[in-house]
């Protein structure tokens, strides 16, 4: 079980005498939550094995042991506060509840966030994409020919969410994350990040500029949830190098191992180096889920891989194994991407590029052959590989 590192209850007191005030000049004038850099479950309570079939809890000398239901974190805890926001009360942040449901392209949305006014507070802005990933709910799952029985990846008793019925899949929202590395798509499209909250992916998408600044053919555009708090909190690490091969983030709690030993494995195999290593003496390390591995991500470095190797040693061109299956295609599980995140046009085109950024969420097969899946379309033809990366990490406390 995580440490709670927040006292709840009395930080709930501060927020009910914050929200008596009822004048909107105050309001929208009031200091700012506290925010707090605190990991929240991944919400994910089933477990699965390598075919996606749900399995009982293993025991620890089962195949699929230290999957991430197995191991219970801080709980996710909102409140609604009748006035269109709600507040994680772990976090500190304050959200929309209810987005416009409209696509913005990625600079107009900063200027549909800077005029909104919910609740009476006018200081909303863009949340960064650990931020707007701290939303995740990895109990999501998505049918697009049965969207009354899909559920987003997100905690929908607090937080309103529409599924677009043309193109179900299509749930992103903007992050204020600009990505970086370089050009996205053909090696030319800028890109920033966002969350699709449909399919529990992070990848990075067009803002509708060429990298070098002009303007882009194609303008898409994603969902906009705003987020008020004060910033460059949540998400800014705090490593020590322990001198001992491993790290810790004093942001966060959590200890990390400092080098990946530089070999891949399935998922399966993943799990089980995991429950084989012994690292400065602690043996109850375990693999990572989506939000801790993605805790880690540095999105403002400008060269690969994504982490901070003042800290990290990391193979450049790699993906980390999560211990969360992927909701959706339950025979993958989740990766995050710290090298670039393959992808190509459409399945017909035999290239690949930098598509989605390092720093991209996404999901590979735990088993078998990449010519035994067939999950490329006209629209989605991401590289897969079958043998990842893997970076240990234990509580520390």
């Amino acid at each position: 079980m995580k440490t709670q590192y927040l006292k709840v209850a009395s930080f709930c007191a501060a927020l009910s005498l914050i929200g008596c005030n009822t004048s909107k000049h105050k309001k929208a004038n009031t200091n700012l939550n506290k925010v707090h850099f605190v990991l929240t479950d991944t919400g994910q309570d089933k477990f699965y094995d390598n075919e996606g079939n749900q399995i009982d809890e293993p025991s620890k000398e089962d195949a699929f042991y230290g999957q991430d239901a197995q191991f219970k974190g801080i709980e996710s805890s909102y409140q609604d506060n009748g006035d269109g926001t709600v507040t994680d009360l772990n976090t500190g942040l304050m959200w929309q509840k209810t987005p416009d449901f409209k696509r913005h392209n990625f600079y107009d949305a900063f200027n549909y966030v800077e005029n909104l006014e919910i609740g009476g507070y006018t200081d909303w802005r863009m949340p960064t994409i650990k931020e707007l990933y701290s939303l995740l709910n990895s109990n999501g799952e998505l049918y697009p020919q049965d969207l009354e029985k899909s559920q987003p990846y997100l905690n929908t008793d607090y937080f309103d969410f529409e599924y677009d019925k043309r193109m179900p899949f299509a749930g992103q929202y903007w992050s204020s994350t600009k990505y970086v590395k370089g050009p996205l798509q053909n090696i030319k499209m800028e890109g920033a990040f966002g969350f699709n909250f449909a399919d529990g992916h992070i990848k990075a998408y067009e803002t509708g500029l060429y990298f070098d600044g002009s303007k882009g053919v194609h303008d898409p555009g994603n969902n906009v949830r705003a987020v008020r708090g004060k910033e460059n909190v949540y998400g800014v690490n705090n490593f020590v190098d322990n001198k001992n091969g491993t790290i810790t983030d004093k942001a966060t709690g959590l200890m990390w191992q400092k080098a990946d030993n530089g070999k891949t494995y399935n998922w399966a195999e993943a799990l089980q180096v995991a429950k084989n290593r012994k690292i400065a003496g602690y043996e109850d390390w375990r693999v990572p889920n989506t939000k801790e591995l993605q805790s880690i991500v540095d999105y403002d470095k400008k060269t690969f891989p994504a982490i901070d190797e003042n800290f990290f040693e990391c193979t450049e061109d790699s993906w980390f194994w999560s211990s969360t299956t992927q909701g959706d295609f339950k025979y993958t599980a989740c990766y995050v991407a710290f090298g670039k995140a393959y992808s190509k046009d459409n399945s017909s085109a035999t290239e690949y590029y930098d598509w989605h950024g390092a720093g991209a969420q996404r999901s590979d097969p735990k088993s078998g052959k990449i010519e035994d899946y067939l999950l490329e379309s006209v629209n989605a033809a991401d590289s897969l590989r079958i043998k990842n990366y893997v970076r240990l990490v234990r509580d520390f406390n």
